[in-house]
This record gives C-alpha cells, sequence and structure tokens, in this order.
C-alpha cells in the first residue's frame, strides 16, 4: 500500500474499537479533538476526518431541515429527505476512502513506528535548549492515524520498550561514572528525562486518552515517570544518597541548584526516599520535619552559628 503523506493534517480513515474509544461522541472533548463527521458502522465508529486544527464543528440542522453550511439549492435545502440522502452518500464516500487507507500491522512496523521511533529518540537525547528538527504535526498526525486504526496496544508495547532500552543505556552509564561526576551526571540524566517527557507525553495524548486511560486505567506520564524509577533511580539511590550527604557537609562542593533538582526529583519519583536523609529533603521540602519545640531552640540556633562560620570559611561575609 502506498504510504500516505504525514505532512497533510491526518484524517482518521479508520474504524474505532468501542472498548478502547467508549462514548467517542458522547462528549465535547471527544468531538472537539476528533474527528468532525463520524457514522456508526456495526459496532465500531467509522472517523472521516483528522485531528482539528481549527477546524469547524460538525454541521447541526436546524429546525427547518436545513444544514448549516450547505447550499441551500442541494440536497439538504429540500428538505430531511434531501439531508438524509446527502448523509448516506457522504458515509459511502467515506467508507470508500476508508477501505483505501487502511493501515496494517505490516504498514505501521514499516512506516508510522520507524517515524515515532526515531522522533522519540531525538527527544530522549537532547540537551535543554537544543532545536529539535522533527515535525510535531507529523509525529502528532501519525500518532492519531494509528490510534483510529487501532494500533493503540502495540503502539504502547513499542513505546515502553523504547524508553526501557534507553533507560537502561543510562543506568550503565551511570555506575560507569567516578564518585567525583556521579552527582552531576545523574542530575543530567534527571533533568533530560524531565524534559523529554514534556514532549512525548502531549505527542502521545490520543493513545493516552482512548487506550491507556480508558482501556489500562493508567496515565502515560505516570508510567513514563515509574520506568525511571525503577531502571535508574532505584538501582543508583544508594550510590547517589551518601554522595549527596557528603556534598551537604562540604558547601559549594556541588551547586545549590543542582542538589535541589536532584532531591526534588528523588522525592518525585519516590517520596519515602525522605526517610533516608530527612535532614537533607527537609531542605528543599516543605514540612518533612516535625514542627519546631521550644526546647530544642538552642540546637536549632547552634546549626545556625556553624553554617554561619562555614561560609564566612568559604569567603562569604556578613
Amino acid at each position: 500500500m502506498e504510504e500516505e503523506s504525514m505532512e497533510e493534517e491526518g484524517g482518521c480513515e479508520a474504524m474505532m474499537d468501542d472498548q478502547n474509544h467508549n462514548n467517542w461522541g458522547a462528549s465535547g472533548y471527544g468531538r472537539h479533538l476528533l474527528a468532525p463527521t463520524a457514522a456508526p458502522l456495526g459496532d465500531r465508529l467509522l472517523c472521516t476526518a483528522g485531528p482539528p486544527a481549527g477546524a469547524p464543528l460538525p454541521t447541526v440542522p436546524e429546525a427547518n431541515g436545513v444544514l448549516r453550511g450547505c447550499d441551500p439549492g442541494g440536497a439538504a435545502g429540500k428538505g430531511a429527505a434531501g439531508a438524509i440522502a446527502a448523509a448516506a452518500i457522504n458515509i459511502n464516500a467515506s467508507t470508500s476512502k476508508f477501505l483505501m487507507n487502511v493501515i496494517t500491522i505490516e504498514d505501521y512496523k514499516s512506516t508510522y513506528w520507524p517515524k515515532l521511533d526515531s522522533a522519540i529518540d531525538q527527544l530522549l537525547t537532547q540537551s535543554p535548549g537544543d532545536y529539535i528538527p522533527i515535525s510535531y504535526e507529523q509525529i502528532y498526525s501519525c500518532v492519531y492515524k494509528c490510534v483510529c486504526q487501532q494500533h493503540s496496544e502495540q503502539m504502547y508495547s513499542d513505546l515502553i520498550k523504547k524508553i526501557t532500552n534507553h533507560l537502561e543505556r543510562v543506568s550503565k552509564e551511570l555506575q560507569a561514572s567516578p564518585p567525583d561526576l556521579y552527582i552531576e551526571r545523574f542530575n543530567v540524566a534527571l533533568g533530560q528525562y524531565m524534559g523529554a517527557l514534556q514532549s512525548i507525553v502531549p505527542l502521545f495524548i490520543y493513545m493516552n486518552k482512548f487506550y491507556i486511560e480508558t482501556k489500562l486505567n493508567r496515565d502515560l506520564k505516570d508510567d513514563l515517570i515509574k520506568l525511571f524509577t525503577e531502571h535508574v533511580a532505584e538501582k543508583h539511590i544508594y550510590n547517589l544518597m551518601p554522595l549527596l550527604l557528603e556534598a551537604q557537609s562540604t558547601p559549594f562542593q556541588i551547586t545549590p541548584s543542582t542538589m535541589a533538582n536532584i532531591v526534588k526529583g528523588l522525592y518525585t519519583l519516590r517520596p519515602e526516599w525522605v526517610q533516608m536523609a530527612p535532614a537533607l529533603f527537609s531542605k528543599f521540602i516543605p514540612n518533612i520535619l516535625p514542627p519546631a519545640v521550644e526546647s530544642e531552640l538552642q540546637e536549632y540556633a547552634a546549626q545556625d552559628q556553624k553554617l554561619q562560620r562555614e561560609l564566612m570559611q568559604n569567603g562569604f561575609t556578613r
């Protein structure tokens, strides 16, 4: 089958599985995001248009039977019978168009997934501020078409496998890092991954909405954060935490922003890790420690004096 052009706003010439796409046209969300026109086909739904880019809402019959936006002299302008006839013609035309644009599993594997695979690679490895030469519209349309053609399950499986393999490589690179570079490299890996999710999750919004949330009762962002926790953070937390505590006891061994990013990131990944170093987490996460009590005021004052002495020794003045 000839490859469809990805540059055009992709049509959803597809049959939707009701199990994955409940109440397709019932909510405003579905009508706004998906096909402007849809016709039932057995126990499935036939979509006849692609994701809107400022596209108008579906035409709605007026009280007198005339369709908005239609030529009054045409079939729709001749009453309900004309409208029904026009609708039947449109359904037949849409069905024919659908049959000519079916995306088989072979098409998905040879044409559609390679485009997604390449884009994900670039997003996962980009540095902050880098320009990524990919067409977000093209990738967005590609995901949309695959969802419409019932390839959501395969696409989700491929995405998880792709990102898991990437994170396993990241983990091995961290394991090979010397102690003096370990904290900085972990911070880069964490920031790079979280930054990539800000693009990857929106690009797969259709798969998330109509497969992951509906069928799996989960959320794509949560799933991808869990992958980093399992394949990177959990494997390095017991090496990382002693280095963080050592860096905390030696002011400015690492930058405050790096320390803050890592501590906040670890708390996001696994809040119970606070118990490993409550004092460290309390410097960046509010309400970690219990409220101060009057009997410990002298201890608090001693800690503040110690910090001031350390600052002065490193060149800071009052």
